[in-house]
């Protein structure tokens, strides 16, 4: 199995995760008032982007529909400004951005 292959799994396990611990909840309030579910998720965005980092040049290059260097840069926001995120924010990315991820990398690993 490849070095990048590998990594997307990486990154798909980390995206299910979130889908799993933010599922119980209906709003971003909710959702960050369970620091459990809510750390856990900020965690896995952590290392979704450290994926992303280990992939290589060429199959960002070659897959420039994922932005990959915008999600890499949200890892930033959360590791250096963790007290101030904003939890409506992270909601809409797990209600808007995840699932086409998924969805995307999925097609990459096929």
């Amino acid at each position: 199995m490849s070095n990048d292959k590998l990594k997307l799994l990486g990154i798909k396990e980390a995206l299910d995760k979130i889908e799993i611990y933010s599922n119980d909840f209906n709003e971003a309030e909710d959702f960050y008032h369970d620091s459990k579910s809510f750390d856990a998720s900020m965690m896995q965005f952590v290392v979704i982007a450290e994926m992303i980092e280990k992939l290589s040049q060429e199959f960002k290059n070659s897959h420039n529909e994922v932005q990959w260097q915008k999600i890499k840069d949200f890892r930033n926001i959360i590791a250096h400004n963790y007290f101030g995120i904003d939890p409506d924010e992270i909601w809409d990315i797990i209600i808007n951005k995840i699932k086409p991820l998924q969805i995307q990398i999925n097609e990459y690993l096929i």
